[in-house]
């Protein structure tokens, strides 16, 4: 099938080049005339495993361009997805006039029937609203219909997220759209059944109320290490315990130092929104909301009390991005973690296999008391205590007398904002250990076995 994808950022890059590795022929449209020429040259703006090999088979293979503008023969899509940035406004909804600008694209040059495919996180009922709105633009003979198809990758994970999915929903109105979309993912129907179909309207719910439901394990998981620091309770313990119900299951049971990124503070944000639109308070989302800020806030007085004030010294952040596996920082832990130490009066040396530009441009003029090392442990000279913000497999098993040697004199200490590394360990190498919800004796719970790609699942 002939295929344009609306925009060239994260979602709609994975999804484009996947569906382009399916078989069809796709067209990237981007806004971005820097982006465009980046993709052309086979430069590939955000960090993904995978991605760029999959990105050069296929523009090796004719199967996959990359334009500004759409002409001849992209005016005859089949299909035509808008993977656009829907970004909080003022009140916490999703800004959805990207979403109509590249409607109003579609409706301009589509010369044939075709489906409008929904990728782009959008409130619900925004597909019905645009199915009017491109009815009243349509011109004679051209019907398109639009359908929801919310998309589910995780950064770090994405491809492997779009070519082997735990699901497909599919928000349709008619049976036509989902022959349609049906053969569209035939390819990775093979091993079995992945799709759920629905109406535009669940569909689209399913995916906020998706992101939202994982946020609320991750901030019950935080609340709870909050207890445990004030009772000597310990969180390994409480989420073995609790993980061994298979009513609960174990994923989505790590305490950490809040969710971050692009989806999960957004989207939760969003739902609430759309709830007071309709009359309808959403308490568990907004104390998921509420309950995130605030682990926040607790790692920032953890770290000011373990250390007896910050003003004057310097820490060394490792792990920049918001999880393992990606450049991305948006909403990251280290963000938040970093303005508040910087106001305080510390100074901030940071090490993240991917995201460390990211994080210097993100803060912005920081009259030189952050900056960003090449090598991990060229961070730890002259620091107070380590800082752990991100379980990138490189961190997970770090020579600690190494540490010891490197952070000043006389009492260092790591702060684990993970609960990654065994306490024991730790100190038998000299240094002081603070965790998450973990009792200064040290914990005796079983700690994970393997590494798990961002532990708190943000």
């Amino acid at each position: 099938m002939r295929l344009v994808v609306f925009g060239a950022g994260y979602v709609g890059l994975v999804t484009g080049t996947g569906l382009a590795d399916l078989g069809n022929d796709v067209l990237l449209v981007d806004i971005d005339p820097e982006r465009v020429a980046a993709l052309n040259e086979g430069r590939v703006p955000i960090y993904e495993p995978g991605l760029g090999d999959l990105i050069k088979r296929n523009t090796r293979n004719g199967r996959l361009s990359f334009q500004s503008t759409i002409g001849a023969p992209w005016d005859d899509a089949d299909l035509y997805f808008i993977a656009v940035g829907t970004p909080e406004d003022a009140n916490g909804s999703a800004d959805v006039r990207a979403v109509y600008a590249a409607a109003d694209q579609i409706a301009k040059i589509a010369k044939s029937s075709a489906l409008v495919v929904m990728k782009s996180t959008v409130p619900v009922g925004t597909c019905d609203a645009l199915q009017g709105y491109l009815g009243a633009s349509k011109r004679h003979g051209v019907e398109l219909e639009v359908v929801s198809n919310p998309e589910f990758l995780r950064e770090g994970d994405a491809v492997t997220d779009f070519l082997r999915p735990e699901r497909v929903v599919l928000g349709v109105q008619s049976d036509r759209a989902q022959q349609i979309l049906r053969k569209l993912y035939a390819p990775i129907q093979l091993q079995g059944e992945r799709v759920v179909v629905t109406d535009p309207r669940s569909s689209e719910l399913i995916k906020y109320a998706s992101n939202s439901m994982l946020a609320m394990r991750v901030s019950f998981m935080n609340e709870l290490s909050r207890l445990c620091h004030a009772t000597g309770a310990d969180i390994h313990s409480v989420r073995l315990g609790m993980g061994a119900d298979s009513r609960i299951g174990k994923k989505f049971l790590y305490a950490g130092p809040g969710y971050g990124g692009s989806c999960f503070p957004k989207d939760v944000k969003a739902l609430i929104a759309l709830g007071k639109q309709h009359g309808v308070h959403l308490r568990l989302a907004e104390a998921t909301d509420l309950a995130n800020d605030e682990q926040a806030a607790f790692l920032a007085t953890l770290v000011d009390q373990t250390l007896g004030g910050v003003k004057g010294k310097t820490l060394a952040f490792w792990g920049l991005s918001f999880k393992p596996e990606t450049d991305d920082i948006r909403n990251a832990p280290s963000l938040r973690l970093a303005k508040v130490m910087l106001d305080a009066g510390a100074s901030i040396v940071g090490h993240d296999p991917e995201g460390g530009e990211n994080f210097l441009k993100a803060l912005g003029d920081t009259g030189g008391r952050v900056r960003v090392v090449d090598r991990d442990y060229d961070a730890l000279e002259g620091a107070h205590a380590l800082v752990l913000l991100t379980e990138w497999r490189s961190y997970r098993a770090p020579n600690f007398d190494e540490i010891r040697r490197r952070l000043l004199p006389p009492s260092p200490v790591v702060i684990d904002g993970r609960n990654i590394w065994r306490s024991a360990e730790v100190r038998r190498a000299g240094l002081r250990y603070v965790g998450v919800g973990v009792p200064s004796t040290g914990s005796t719970a079983q700690m994970p076995a393997k590494s798990s790609r961002a532990l708190d699942g943000s």
